[in-house]
């Protein structure tokens, strides 16, 4: 009878822990946040990135558009079978029409899963590098390729692996083979990533890659998700998607990264984009991150835009630029500015090109 008793109150009292921590990552995703719809000017969707998402972006100075799409991820809807793959589009052509990035000989095209991903250029010979997060299987890895503009495609340079990079979400480039990376959990195995996420501890990462070293350079976020870096180089910005913060850190001489602020955005923002004239950070954010998960065509997930300007001052200032309850696109996860128009791309759903007011 006695370990009856003690049988009950342990399955009681887990039952609660249970049920606290349901509400408290319901209170996260932003589960009962209402959208007001506020629209950009002339928006128009781009043919041909229907139904596949455009999970991250990165345009070049001349105006080409890298885009991944595709992307199949552990509890996330996906509404292809289709292998991922990169696109190219051309926003200096009122045409519109992206084209698939051809992938050289000796890839895998089919198990590739792209998600986030980044671009460096040497200065030394003006080569291109494209860097993209990888998960064939779930699992992740980062794959480096050349960059051939004159033939739109790419060339497979390497793939890293590393246990320090074991559930990578987003990446910037910061040599031809180095990079900073952000872990968006601290779990690799998939159950144990569910259990995580209940937990709602600040365990996971971002790490520093490059062939002489691999480390872990910053901690303490409830979720790493999007990375970028300034345009003088000089600090990395990282939104915790579950934390509502873009965080900003100061590269240091030995590569580690120091705090320096917090910013909050009320929102769960995804990928970070950074104008590279005004400095100003552009983030595709999830209002609500519950719809977005436990997705419903019915009520589908809503999208918005948010910019950040002088991040680096005592009161920076973060304005909501667009956003949509579902009826245009769902589950808006980067944006980027490019003279005066601004792309919003999505996890899985569509693309959008819209006039900045």
């Amino acid at each position: 009878m006695g370990k009856l008793i003690v049988v009950c109150v342990i399955v009681a009292a887990f039952s609660a822990f249970i049920g606290e921590r349901f509400v408290k990552l319901r209170e996260r995703a932003l589960a009962d946040r209402l959208l007001v719809q506020n629209h950009l000017p002339n928006c128009r969707l781009i043919k041909g990135l229907v139904k596949c998402g455009s999970e991250d972006v990165t345009i070049l100075p001349n105006g080409l558009a890298i885009i991944s799409t595709g992307l199949k991820y552990p509890g996330m809807p996906s509404f292809s079978d289709a292998p991922g793959k990169l696109y190219l589009l051309d926003l200096e052509n009122e045409r519109l029409k992206p084209v698939a990035l051809r992938i050289g000989q000796g890839f895998d095209t089919e198990s590739f899963n792209p998600h986030g991903i980044s671009v460096y250029t040497d200065e030394k010979d003006h080569s291109v590098y494209l860097f993209v997060v990888n998960h064939p299987e779930d699992k992740s890895q980062i794959e480096i390729f050349r960059y051939v503009e004159e033939e739109n495609s790419v060339f497979h340079l390497k793939t890293i692996y590393d246990q320090l990079l074991h559930s990578v979400n987003d990446i910037v480039a910061v040599g031809p083979e180095s990079f900073y990376a952000t872990n968006d959990h601290y779990f690799g195995n998939a159950v144990l990533k569910q259990l995580e996420i209940l937990l709602l501890q600040p365990w996971c990462t971002v790490v520093y890659y490059s062939p002489e070293e691999v480390m872990v350079v910053a901690d303490t976020f409830y979720s790493a998700n999007g990375i970028n870096i300034s345009p003088d180089n000089k600090f990395i910005y990282v939104s915790d998607i579950l934390g509502h913060t873009v965080h900003v850190l100061k590269i240091e001489g030995n590569n580690y990264l120091s705090n320096v602020k917090s910013v909050n955005v009320g929102s769960l923002c995804d990928n970070v984009e950074v104008d590279r004239e005004t400095g100003d950070l552009w983030l595709g954010c999830h209002p609500n991150g519950w719809k977005a998960v436990m997705y419903d065509p019915q009520d589908p997930p809503g999208s918005e835009v948010l910019q950040i300007q002088n991040i680096h001052s005592e009161k920076p200032t973060v304005t909501q630029v667009y956003a949509d309850n579902g009826s245009v696109i769902e589950g808006s996860s980067v944006a980027t500015p490019y003279k005066g128009k601004l792309l919003i791309g999505s996890v899985y759903h569509k693309a959008l090109l819209c006039d900045l007011k």
